[in-house]
């Protein structure tokens, strides 16, 4: 009878987990994949959409007030809490791993977002003549959170005793021009649940998704689904459905985001009549059914979940050369790839050609399902458990190197 292997003891550390948000969606799901081989403890101010039975909560609680305020006491806490839980509890994790640079002494970081990358693409928006004077407090909120979450970055990114995982080669590139990590960083594309989204779930829900939307009979509807409208590319969107007058095309952009400065641009270009900003459901697959073409040109995405999502759902997707995305997609066959996500000209040019040619339209939409079937949450998770014993290994082997005597 061979002997039980013992539980590796994870620290999970995340402000918050569920499955209505990016970054915190995927964590949730690898680790409701990971296998039992692991025992979770997961240090967070919010946990949903978490099977209770697969881990311990250690809650951190939550400040009240701005966003910057509650990051930087949960830093502190988090921390505290984990020390506390191993002086005093006797509890002694084997790896700490974190959801982005959420904490100073990870083992292992999954990266979603490179931020210098992201601050670069950005900062000409920041620029306070670039916004009105009821937008500066905040932008102002904006600044001091950007340099929190930068520093942190680099203190985390920097580190070579850190282990990095992402979601694309791309950012992996990213990580070493910025902070020159030449080592190979394990890829894992995200995976999608595909008794969720597919082509049958999409053709049912569609007659009834658009008619509670209310989208005016033949109109082509283009979708865009995110937090942070401005780096999912809607201003070059926008511009490009302006070129598009002649066409009876409209824009669904779901995002949890303020809208105020959102709608503010959509009513200067004049496109309050063509823009629908909608407020993020769980069964976000209804609002797929609903749309024609997923039109995503993010300025900077590690990967993006949505189009991937789209994909599988049979929508043709349109993205961006610098969402990590667009490495599952070959551009013409299964999806279209826009090369500058500034070039609204080149976009309002693919839409064009998608509106005109409903055959390509669909074929591209077969094809993004037949692609997206190779992706699943089960085998991300295989994947995180091979990432995860390596780098135990790796932390035991290196301990017992410190311990032995020099010869």
């Amino acid at each position: 009878m061979s002997p039980i292997k013992p539980k590796i003891f994870v620290a999970v550390v995340s402000p918050f987990l569920d499955k209505r948000h990016g970054s915190e969606r995927i964590i949730t799901e690898w680790l409701t994949h990971l296998p039992d081989e692991f025992e979770l403890h997961i240090y967070s101010q919010h946990v949903e959409d978490l099977d209770p039975s697969r881990y311990t909560l250690h809650r951190i609680p939550k400040l009240p007030g701005p966003h910057l305020f509650n990051f930087l006491w949960w830093i502190a806490a988090n921390r505290f809490s984990r020390y506390w839980d191993k002086r005093f509890r006797g509890l002694r994790h084997d790896l700490v791993f974190s959801s982005g640079a959420n904490c100073l002494d990870a083992n292992a970081i999954c990266v979603h977002i490179v931020f210098a990358e992201y601050l670069q693409q950005v900062a000409a928006s920041m620029q306070w003549g670039k916004n009105s004077l009821r937008e500066w407090p905040r932008l102002l909120h904006r600044k001091f959170y950007y340099k929190v979450a930068l520093a942190m970055e680099q203190h985390a990114y920097r580190n070579r005793e850190t282990a990095l995982l992402v979601n694309s080669h791309k950012s992996a590139a990213e990580l070493k021009r910025l902070y020159g990590r030449d080592e190979r960083i394990p890829v894992l594309y995200l995976g999608l649940d595909h008794s969720i989204f597919n082509t049958a779930t999409r053709s049912g829900l569609r007659e009834a998704a658009r008619k509670q939307l209310q989208l005016p009979h033949g109109r082509f509807s283009l979708i865009l689904v995110g937090n942070d409208w401005r780096n999912k590319g809607l201003p070059a969107l926008l511009d490009a459905l302006m070129e598009l007058r002649d066409l009876d095309i409209g824009l669904l952009v779901v995002t949890t985001e303020d809208s105020s400065s959102c709608r503010q641009l959509i009513a200067e270009k004049k496109l309050s009549d063509r823009v629908s900003l909608l407020p993020p459901r769980k069964d976000i697959e209804f609002y797929y059914a609903a749309a024609d073409v997923y039109a995503g040109p993010s300025l900077q995405d590690s990967y993006g979940m949505p189009p991937a999502e789209a994909m599988a759902c049979g929508l043709p997707v349109i993205v961006s050369a610098a969402a990590g995305v667009s490495e599952i997609i070959t551009h013409g066959e299964d999806g279209m790839i826009l090369d500058h996500p500034a070039d609204r000209a080149k976009l309002a040019a693919i839409i064009r050609l998608l509106y005109q040619d409903r055959q390509l339209c669909n074929r591209l939409g077969t094809k993004a399902a037949e692609t997206a079937l190779k992706y699943t949450w089960g085998r991300n998770g295989r994947e995180l458990a091979l990432i995860f014993n390596e780098i135990v290994r790796h932390r035991a082997d290196t301990a017992t190197q410190t311990l032995t005597p020099e010869s």
